[in-house]
């Protein structure tokens, strides 16, 4: 903690080479549900990132050589610290992001530790190809090795738990990192470098450098000595590392935004398609890359499901993120509030329909839902990211599918209907990269993730992961 005044501030390090390095300037971090300054981030750049490159070049020999199962006995080692402190965890990421210290405790820090789990288990039951050429005496077979020194974004919407999503298979694999989470909720990450020798993480396979994108995210992304980066936020950030990795020609695993429709047949069960159709657009202010922003409804069934749905949307509980009787806390920053509530004007401007929902100080917005609005509205084209949705009615399949389609991004989509036919369909049909069928946000990590057209390049999962975070090989042995 560090004194100013009367104040008292969190301050962290950057965390390079198994040490904590305290950087010469720094970034106000702010708490989303009061908007006062609690935490000072390290303004990092080019020399931060330089030193925990080296660090990571000079871990990889020895961690690299390490056998998968013993890579394994640390991260499962990791995964126990988490769980050991989850309530820590759990109340500083939402003192940090502004979610419900609820949903942080169920969600956010489980699927943390869950992460190094999943993967600590995944790097040992791969395997590899072999083909025989026996009328040329040869024998081919494939190898992977870790490709090195892995550069990893994360976004601010879900901090630990997308940050463990790539730190968990890169270090799996075999490589070593350096990752820059998002400077707007930086504090989970750092206290999870304080667990990292208990873990047997060694020095430098590890290394968090904390700071903004274009200073601290440009060094990393535009470093020569990180041959690959995942990164998961907005498509315009991607189109810059694109940019800036092209000349290396570096790999790359782009996890971008979405404008996720839910498609809801006259056949669905209603009463468990409004009950998941509104956590699946509100669930942690909706600030998930996977929310439903666009709701179609087969018209003989929309205005049942319009009244049905505003009722249940309405008991949707906005408030101090500590208490648990909220079901939502605060957006991110000032900002991010005034970006959503400029969508809602914006429908409002052109005829839309507000059925509830309205701002409330400082941070807070409870949950807006829509109608009426264009399908080439800016507010039906573009990522909102916060708690709105747009209801409109569609009379075919065709139309529905055409609907689903009709914006930039491809990331996932829900579809409610008791018909099977229809269901398989639909997944077919939908440019989406997950679409769920009378559910949302079940995961297996096995599966692919990741997104088609602007939603993303690459999928991240089991196997996909295992491949992104190594480097492919074949082998002939003539014999």
């Amino acid at each position: 903690m560090h004194t100013s005044g009367q104040r008292s501030y969190l301050v962290l390090e950057n965390y390079i080479g198994g040490k904590f390095v305290s950087c010469r300037n720094h970034i106000d971090s702010y708490d989303p549900s009061t908007g006062e300054v609690y935490c000072k981030v390290p303004d990092s750049g080019k020399e931060e990132v330089e030193a925990a490159v080296v660090a990571a070049k000079g871990a990889f020999p020895d961690w690299s050589a390490r056998s998968p199962e013993q890579r394994a006995q640390v991260l499962n080692k990791l995964a126990d610290l988490i769980d050991a402190h989850l309530e820590e965890f759990a109340q500083a990421e939402s003192r940090d992001q502004g979610k419900t210290v609820t949903f942080a405790r169920t969600v956010d820090i489980p699927r943390s530790a869950h992460n190094f789990r999943f993967f600590a288990s995944s790097v040992l039951h791969h395997t590899t190809d072999c083909s025989q050429m026996d009328h040329m005496g040869c024998l081919n077979y494939t190898i992977r090795c870790p490709v090195g020194v892995a550069g990893l974004i994360s976004p601010w919407n879900l901090p630990l738990y997308l940050l463990t999503w790539k730190i968990a298979p890169a270090i799996a694999t075999g490589n070593t990192v350096v990752a820059k989470p998002s400077e707007m909720t930086s504090v989970t990450a750092w206290m999870m470098c304080k667990l990292m020798q208990q873990a047997g993480v060694p020095p430098g396979v590890v290394n968090i450098v904390f700071g903004t994108g274009p200073k601290a995210g440009g060094a990393l992304v535009g470093h020569p000595d990180i041959p690959l980066v995942s990164f998961t936020g907005s498509t315009a950030t991607a189109q810059r590392i694109t940019e800036c990795s092209a000349p290396y020609c570096k790999k790359l695993s782009l996890e971008l935004g979405g404008k996720n429709p839910a498609i809801i047949f006259a056949d669905a069960d209603l009463d468990q398609c409004i009950e998941t159709t509104v956590r699946s657009s509100f669930s942690n202010q909706g600030e998930i890359c996977l929310c439903t922003s666009r709701i179609y409804v087969e018209r003989s069934i929309y205005s049942e499901f319009l009244e049905r749905f505003v009722a249940a949307a309405k008991k949707w509980k906005t408030g101090v993120p500590s208490d648990p009787s909220n079901n939502n806390g605060a957006l991110i920053s000032k900002e991010h509030l005034e970006k959503v509530r400029s969508f809602v004007a914006l429908a409002k401007s052109e005829g839309g329909i507000i059925h509830c929902g309205e701002g409330v100080d400082p941070l807070d917005l409870p949950e807006q839902n829509k109608s009426g609005v264009s399908d080439s509205s800016r507010v039906m084209q573009e990522e909102i990211f916060g708690p709105v949705t747009c209801v409109s009615p569609f009379d075919t399949e065709d139309e529905a599918v055409s609907k689903g389609n009709g914006v930039r991004y491809g990331l996932s989509a829900t579809v409610w209907s008791r018909d099977v036919g229809k269901v398989h369909r639909l997944a077919k049909r939908l440019q989406a990269g997950l679409v769920w069928t009378n559910c949302w946000l079940v995961r297996d990590l096995n599966l692919p993730f990741g997104g088609m057209k602007n939603s993303g390049l690459g999928r991240e999962g089991g196997k996909d992961s295992y491949h992104f975070f190594t480097e492919v090989k074949s082998v002939t042995i003539k014999h």
